[in-house]
């Protein structure tokens, strides 16, 4: 059974910086090309980031040059680091399979204000 727990949320002020985590068991994330994603409310869930298997990454624009996608295969986990964090970043985030996406986890909620 596949399961994709997400942490790392939280409130943080603007131009704060989070670090999300997503640790995946039942498959493995090297092998996989991994997105993370956000829903804000009222919004469609959108793409934020994606790693391929061979590390190669892409970034939606509106979070270019403020976060890094990254993989650490012995811990099965694939992390969002977001620095320089606006208030239309507040959102849940998500990670996936990028384009065979599994179950949804729960999501960690990220809060950017003041």
């Amino acid at each position: 059974q596949v399961q994709l727990v997400e942490s790392g949320g939280g409130l943080v002020q603007p131009g704060g910086s989070l670090r999300l985590s997503c640790v995946a068991s039942g498959m493995r994330v090297n092998i996989k090309t991994m997105g993370w994603y956000r829903q804000a409310p009222g919004k469609q869930r959108e793409l934020v980031a994606s790693i391929t298997s061979g590390g190669d990454t892409t970034y939606a624009n509106f979070v270019k040059g403020r976060v890094t996608i990254s993989r650490d295969n012995a811990k099965n986990t694939v992390y969002l680091q977001m620095n320089s964090l606006k208030p239309e970043d507040t959102a849940v985030y998500f990670c996936n399979v990028r384009y065979f996406p599994v179950d949804w986890g729960q999501g960690t909620q990220v809060t950017v204000s003041s």
